[in-house]
C-alpha cells in the first residue's frame, strides 16, 4: 500500500503534546491512544488500554457494526398488514425509529405514515377500515438501557426504544436536540396512522400480525448509510439504539439491549478487532459501557481498510470541527482545528471525549481518542482536547 505523506514518530507526538495532556481542565482520570490511520502503528499511549467511560463516541462500535452486517443500503421496513378482522389493520414496526408523519419531520427521506396509508385505503378498495392494532413485539424490551431510569426520559436526550415509533419518539419533530419524547412510541404512532385513515384514538390498541397475513402497504427508512450519518453528525441516541437492533436481528439475536450489545461484540470479533470491554447500549448514555482509547481508535483504522469500502461511512458521518454537527460550536480558541479535524464527541456528567480523525500537516492520516473520565468542567474540558487535536494536526 502506498502510504501517505511523511511518517510520524512516536517521539515526534510525545513532543508535541505531552504537556497538553497534563492541562488539568482534563481531570486526574485522562487517557489517550493516537495511532497511523492507515497502519495501525501505536504513537501515543497514555492508559491507552485502560477501559473507561466513553459516552457517545460508543457509537462509532454501534454504527460499524450495522454497516458490517446490514451494509449500506439496507432500508428498515415499516408495514401494514391485514388483521384477523374485516377492516382491522395491523401496522407493524421494524425499528425504523426515522419514520415521519408527513415527511415534515425530524429526518429527511423519511418514510411516512401518510404513505402508508394512502396505500392501505388502496389495498382496501373502498372498504372503511375498523380498527388499528400496534405490533411492536420486534423489540422485546426493556425500553430503557442499563443503568438508566425513567427519570433520564425527561432531558429528551433519550426515550423508550420501541420498534414502532415516528421522529425517534419526539411528542415534537422540530426538537431535533432535546426536547419530549413520548411515554409510549409505538402507540402515538399508531394513533397518528390511526387519525390518517380517519379513525379515533379509541381505534387503536396493541396486537400482533398473523403469520402469511396480508400485506397492505410498506414504507421505508433511509439507507443504513445515512442513519449511520445522522447518528454519528448529530449524536442522535435514538438512531443510535435502532442501529444496535439492527445489527441484533442480522445476528438472529433478540433486538434488546442484551442482545444488541452481543450481536455488537461477536460482528467486531468477527471484522478482527477486540471486543470492547463493557458495551450495554447502542448509544452510550450508560454510564456502564466500559471501552478503552485502543479499542475506539482500532474502530478507525479498520474502517479505513480498503476490503470492506462500506465502513469509510464511519468517516463521512464524523462532524467537522466548527462546521458541523456536534463540533458545528467547537474549536473556535483551538485555532487551526477548524475544518481539519472530524471527531465524534461524548459527554455524560464528568466525562468528555473526543474519538476522530486527522491530516497531519505532513500529510500522514492519524486516529486518536481522547477520554477525560473526570473533568471538573465539560466546557473547558473540551477546549483542552480541541488543543491537542490542532496540535496532532500540526505535526509536519
Amino acid at each position: 500500500m502506498n502510504q501517505r505523506g511523511t511518517p510520524i514518530t512516536a517521539a515526534a507526538v510525545h513532543a508535541a503534546i505531552d504537556s497538553a495532556m497534563e492541562d488539568p481542565r482534563l481531570g486526574s482520570k485522562m487517557s489517550a491512544a493516537v495511532v497511523d490511520l492507515e497502519t495501525g502503528e501505536r504513537l501515543y499511549d497514555k492508559f491507552a488500554d485502560v477501559a473507561t467511560t466513553p459516552a457517545s463516541t460508543i457509537k462509532l462500535s454501534t454504527s460499524l457494526a450495522a454497516l458490517a452486517t446490514r451494509g449500506a443500503n439496507y432500508r428498515i421496513e415499516t408495514k401494514a398488514v391485514a388483521g384477523s378482522q374485516p377492516g382491522e389493520i395491523v401496522i407493524v414496526g421494524g425499528g425504523d425509529l426515522a419514520l415521519s408523519v408527513d415527511g415534515n419531520g425530524s429526518y429527511p427521506g423519511a418514510g411516512t405514515l401518510t404513505d402508508l396509508a394512502n396505500q392501505v385505503q388502496q389495498a382496501l378498495g373502498g372498504q372503511a377500515p375498523t380498527r388499528v392494532l400496534v405490533d411492536a413485539s420486534l423489540f422485546p424490551g426493556p425500553t430503557l438501557g442499563p443503568g438508566l431510569t425513567p427519570a433520564d426520559l425527561t432531558e429528551g436526550y433519550i426515550g423508550n426504544v420501541t420498534a414502532l415509533a415516528t421522529d425517534a419518539g419526539r411528542v415534537n419533530p422540530e426538537d431535533l436536540k432535546v426536547g419530549a419524547r413520548h411515554v409510549d412510541p409505538a402507540k402515538a404512532a399508531g394513533v397518528q396512522f390511526a387519525k390518517l385513515l380517519g379513525l379515533p384514538a379509541e381505534a387503536v390498541t396493541t396486537g400482533s400480525a398473523q403469520p402469511g397475513a396480508r400485506v397492505y402497504g410498506t414504507v421505508h427508512s433511509p439507507t443504513i448509510a445515512r442513519i449511520v450519518e445522522t447518528t454519528l453528525t448529530t449524536s442522535d441516541n435514538m438512531l443510535a439504539e435502532s442501529l444496535a437492533r439492527q445489527v441484533a436481528i442480522a445476528k438472529g439475536r433478540p433486538a434488546s439491549f442484551e442482545g444488541a450489545a452481543e450481536a455488537i461484540s461477536a460482528t467486531l470479533t468477527e471484522l478482527g478487532l477486540t471486543a470492547p470491554t463493557a458495551q450495554v447500549d447502542g448509544s452510550g448514555m450508560s454510564a456502564l459501557n466500559k471501552i478503552s482509547p485502543m479499542f475506539l481508535t482500532s474502530l478507525l483504522t479498520r474502517a479505513a481498510k480498503p476490503d470492506r469500502p462500506e465502513l469509510r461511512v464511519l468517516f463521512s458521518g464524523l462532524p467537522v470541527a466548527g462546521y458541523t454537527g456536534t463540533l458545528d460550536e467547537r474549536f473556535g480558541t483551538a485555532s487551526g482545528g477548524a475544518g481539519v479535524v472530524r471527531a465524534k464527541t461524548g459527554t455524560l456528567n464528568g466525562v468528555d471525549t473526543l474519538v476522530g480523525v486527522v491530516v497531519a500537516q505532513s500529510g500522514r492520516p492519524l486516529a486518536f481518542a481522547l477520554m477525560a473520565d473526570s473533568a471538573p468542567n465539560s466546557n473547558a474540558a473540551r477546549e483542552a482536547l480541541d488543543k491537542i487535536t490542532v496540535l496532532l494536526a500540526q505535526l509536519s
